[in-house]
């Protein structure tokens, strides 16, 4: 059953940085908003937030990519990349919080949301849940296709829900008068 939940968080974790490397390259203002934050984040000189920010994006690009390879070896590798992504941008969001920073979390592209808690909270999740991943990576893919497809549906449909947190409570926040 392990392979399962490895496919699913595969799924989730590669479909998170599918759309937050497309959505800080999608657009010049995408890109730039994107570095403009991460040089307030990271308290960057300005000539190295560009540098920064097109590292960032390539390292997400490569987190997808090789959670879309066949095998064990590629994802493995993007799992463990996306943890040191994770644990690295919760580390810089609780810095910037710590700071009182109301940097937005450009996590997706174009979101406004100031960083805050459940951002450290999210990312140390995915984190949990992509070293859990490692430890339970199969020889090969499972050969039960419905099992593989409920495994598939499971993890994009938590990957969906994930890019959609701050949306999500946004709503849920208007909706409960709580904004």
């Amino acid at each position: 059953m392990t392979q399962y939940w490895h496919v699913g968080i595969r799924c989730a974790i590669g479909l998170v940085f599918l759309v937050s490397s497309v959505g800080k390259v999608a657009g010049r203002n995408a890109f730039t908003a994107f570095t403009d934050s991460a040089r307030r984040l990271g308290s960057l000189p300005a000539s190295l937030a560009g540098p920064v920010a097109a590292a960032v994006v390539a390292a997400e690009f490569a987190v997808w990519i090789l959670l879309v390879l066949p095998g064990t070896t590629a994802p493995v590798a993007g799992l463990l990349l996306a943890v040191v992504l994770l644990l690295g941008f919760a580390v810089a969001a609780l810095r910037a919080i710590r700071r009182g920073v109301g940097t937005p979390c450009r996590c997706f592209g174009g979101s406004a949301t100031p960083l805050g808690p459940r951002h450290v909270v999210r990312n140390v999740l995915l984190a949990a849940a992509a070293v859990t991943a490692v430890t339970a990576a199969p020889a090969r893919l499972p050969a039960q296709p419905g099992a593989l497809a409920m495994a598939l549906f499971a993890g994009l449909l938590a990957g969906g829900l994930i890019v959609l947190l701050d949306d999500l409570v946004g709503l849920f926040a208007k909706t409960a008068g709580l904004r």
